[in-house]
Parts: C-alpha cells; structure tokens; sequence
C-alpha cells in the first residue's frame, strides 16, 4: 500500500473502514469551481472519484471498462396503465387536458444518471465482497480472493477482477470474514509490564479471598472446588473433570438443590452435558481453550448462584424453623441463562487471530449497508448477485459519497476519451 493512503491534509475518501477515512467522510466538501477553469475541475473530479470508486484497479484498465451508457429503469403505475389506454394525453389543448385550479401533477423526483458512472466497477469480485460486508476494505477483499478464499457458484476464485453475471454466488470462508471484520488483538505488553500486571492480579486475588471469608457454608464448599483463575490450565482434561465433579456436587447438595429452580438445575445438566462431549473429542489442539472456556462460564454461573443470600432470619425459634432458602428470581434466571448462551454462542478462544468473544470493528456502523442488487446471507457468509446496479427516480444504487456535480464532471472527463 502506498505512502499517505489516508491523507488528513488532502481529502481523499476510500473504500476501507478506517477511522481516518470516516474522518475524512465527515470533512468532504464539494470543491470550489469559482476559481478553476473547466480541465481543472474534470481533473480535480475524476482525482476524488477515483480514489473511492476501484481505487486498485489500473487507469487504463477503467479507461476500457468506462460506459457512457447509464443503466436505469423507468417504473410504471399498473393501475393507471389499466385504467387509461392513453387517450388522455391528446384530451383538451397542448400538452394535455387543463386540470382544475389547485390540483398539479405529482411529479417524480429526478433520476440521477451521474451516480451511475461507476457502475462497471461494481461488478467485480473485490468490490462486491466489501459491499456485502465480507471485508472492512477492497484491498483486504482482494486479498482473500487472491489467496483462494473466496469461492464463485462453488469453484475456488483466485482472480479480484472477476465480472459477477446475474445470479452469481460468491462465499467467504467465515474464519476469514471474522478475522477481516472483526476487533484486532491488543498489542502485546512487555514482559517487566506482564510480570507486574500478574503480581497485581495476585494481590488483588488475595485480597478477595480475606474478604470472601465470612461468607456462608455452602458459598465455601463452592469456592473450595473450583480452581482460582489466575492458575493456567495444564492439563485440559482435569480440569474439565473438575468443573464436571462441581458440577455434579451442587446438583446433589440438597441446600443448593432446593435453592435452583427448574432452569437453573437444567442449565447445569446442559454444562454437565458440553463438558463431557468436550471430553470425549479427540482433537487436542484446542482443548485448553475449551477448557478455560468452560472455566470462566462455569465462574459465572457459581457467581450467580453465590449472589443469592438466604432470607433473614427472626429471633424467634419458630421462625428460625419455616425458613427456607430462597429460590431465583426470574431476572437471574433470565440473566444467567443468557450468560451461558453467549458462552456458548461466541466463546473466548485464545488461539485465533482477532479478538474473542467477537466483536464487530470500531467505526463499522457508518459503513453497515448493503446495496439493493446483492442479497446477502451472513450466517453462512455468503451473498448472491441478483442484476446489474440501475438508476431510478430520486435514487441511485451504485452507493457514492460525491455530489451529483462531481460525479458529471468525472463523467466529462472520460466522455472524451470514447
């Protein structure tokens, strides 16, 4: 990638996610022509344009691409089409019969033809895998689609400047889109900066535990089982043995089995249930990731049942006798049961390359849209090319962050040159 690709001093909008880019996006302004002469803003125009629309592609190679023809649809009223078979327009003087004063024809919004002059370059393979949301940039695109990423109506694509045709299927491998959209690891502290961060964490471990003291028996019997968190899990299997047996020690304790409510004692077994398929796989590679997984999600739902304190007690003997503990409410059932979803759903995974649980990139949701000519399946990380882009009434759907006068001028520039 060249030098100044996000230049802050000379705006120039790409078709990447980055937050100098959106920085720039809220500081564009339509150029001045006052002071130019004609060659000057087609220069100046088809500069910004560029920059934005096929930025990677050639200029010779979009000097062949260019059309002067602009794709566009007319749309037509079925109901006044079935109730006029035209007559009316030759009915009274001009143009037409008079209508009655104060009525006026509703007249549609303008078509904007000049929007459309980069409409070849949304055919591509690149460009589309961006605009369905599979890559935070074109060049990134392009890259999955040069290393075999990406495939085309199911056969392996490696060229980015594919021409999609109508009802062409292209997928992404899905560890690819979350790598490509999803938020970046940190960077990696120092090792004096780790040893003092994991020296801080122990104290602050030690002081919990001075503190968890007075806690009652059966919150004890809890902490007694399980492992502390700042332990590394050495052998995977244990450990998940382990959080099994605690497990199983709170189903069978009466006080805590009186104490779960039906879902509770439901999403135990369901943990029970992960934990000992998590046994019997034998791939090993991702075993301790498994297991620390299963570690902080077995942490939240202890955390959950350690918050619920038993009824207060009265000083008389009769009272002391008909209390019982209490059950879960229905907000911590609620709560638990989506902590232990999400747990399932987007675990946390050290091994991979962007941040777990994932999460979308900053700055995503100013970019988050998706053309009306692709149909798009994120769960399977897949999108169709239903027609060529057109232009309509009042909309374009070619997206374009430049004014319909930009876009003419850039259109005039290379008008001469066909």
């Amino acid at each position: 990638m060249r030098q100044k690709f996000h230049n802050l001093k000379k705006v120039k909008v790409r078709q990447t996610w980055n937050k100098y880019n959106l920085y720039n996006l809220s500081r564009m302004t339509t150029p001045n022509a006052s002071s130019r002469t004609f060659f000057q803003q087609k220069w100046g125009a088809k500069s910004l344009t560029r920059a934005y629309h096929g930025e990677q592609i050639r200029e010779g190679q979009w000097t062949r691409m260019f059309r002067s023809h602009m794709p566009s649809v007319v749309p037509m009223d079925h109901q006044y089409l079935a109730q006029h078979d035209g007559s009316e327009q030759a009915a009274g003087r001009g143009s037409g019969l008079d209508l009655p004063p104060g009525e006026k024809k509703r007249a549609l919004p303008k078509t904007p033809y000049m929007h459309m002059v980069y409409h070849p370059t949304e055919r591509r393979l690149d460009t589309a895998i961006w605009r369905a949301l599979f890559a935070s940039s074109t060049r990134q695109a392009r890259q999955f689609v040069v290393h075999g990423f990406v495939k085309v109506n199911g056969k392996k694509m490696i060229y980015p400047g594919y021409l999609l045709n109508p009802g062409d299927m292209f997928s992404v491998e899905p560890e690819r889109v979350l790598w490509g959209t999803g938020h970046m690891k940190g960077h990696k502290l120092p090792e004096d900066s780790e040893r003092r961060q994991s020296g801080q964490n122990q104290r602050a471990d030690e002081s919990d535990d001075v503190e968890k003291k007075g806690d009652d028996k059966s919150a004890t019997q809890l902490q007694e089982a399980s492992p502390s968190e700042s332990e590394p899990v050495k052998d995977p299997k244990a450990a998940l043995k382990a959080l099994r047996k605690q497990a199983e020690a709170i189903l069978e304790n009466p006080k805590q089995g009186r104490t779960l409510s039906a879902k509770g004692k439901q999403e135990l077994r369901a943990f029970k249930r992960q934990v000992k398929t998590t046994i019997s796989r034998p791939n090993a590679s991702t075993e301790r990731a498994i297991a620390q997984n299963l570690e902080s999600t077995f942490e939240q739902l202890k955390a959950t049942l350690l918050s619920e304190k038993p009824a207060s007690t009265t000083t008389t003997a009769a009272s002391d006798t008909s209390t019982e503990p209490e059950t879960l409410s229905p907000k911590d059932e609620y709560q638990l049961r989506v902590a232990l979803q999400r747990a399932y759903e987007n675990p946390r995974d050290p091994s991979k390359p962007y941040a777990t649980p994932w999460r979308p990139r900053e700055y995503m949701s100013a970019f988050a849209f998706i053309p009306r000519y692709l149909e798009v399946n994120q769960n399977i990380c897949s999108a169709v090319y239903l027609r060529h882009p057109v232009a309509r009434p009042g909309l374009a759907e070619v997206p374009t962050p430049f004014h319909t006068e930009t876009s003419q001028l850039a259109f005039t520039w290379y008008l001469r040159r066909r």
